[in-house]
């Protein structure tokens, strides 16, 4: 099963428990369809780029919340019961692309060896040629900065 991640952008208004109710329901409407919840996150507050109009006005505030679920790949249809909430400002489904979990994921070539394909001394070679800076000629430079404007003056 893939993952994915939910986010619900809820009204600012909206007290806890029925912030926790409307979890709760897609938690189990996950759960009936042999998904799983992995992470539940809230983030609190947010203030928003631009105002979402709704029946009951418009709203530049929100409570954003993000699940995450392992869950059939038809979920996304299942979850548009969520356009009818009157809680809810947004919501947005978002799979995880090229992530493997538990066993698939260590296959015959892990990565731990891919380093040593790297030879140390390819990295590190003392045979180049090193560029060498001149030192005495910028030392007299900077030496010779003030004698030039004293010797002008009378």
């Amino acid at each position: 099963m893939p993952l994915y991640d939910c986010m619900l952008l809820l009204k600012p208004h909206v007290k806890k428990e029925a912030l926790m109710d409307l979890v709760a329901r897609v938690g189990k409407h996950i759960y009936s369809r042999n998904g799983v919840l992995t992470d539940l996150k809230s983030f609190g507050t947010v203030q928003l780029g631009y105002g979402i109009k709704k029946l009951d006005g418009r709203y530049y505030q929100g409570q954003l919340m993000k699940m995450t679920m392992m869950a059939t790949p038809n979920i996304n249809k299942e979850l548009h019961y969520l356009n009818k909430e009157d809680r809810l400002l947004r919501w947005l489904l978002v799979k995880h692309r090229d992530t493997k979990f538990g066993l698939d994921s260590l296959g015959e070539d892990s990565g731990i060896n891919e380093l040593t394909t790297f030879q140390r001394s390819n990295l590190f070679n003392d045979d180049d040629d090193v560029i060498e800076e001149d030192d005495d000629d910028t030392e007299d430079e900077y030496n010779n900065v003030g004698q030039d404007e004293t010797e002008e003056r009378p």
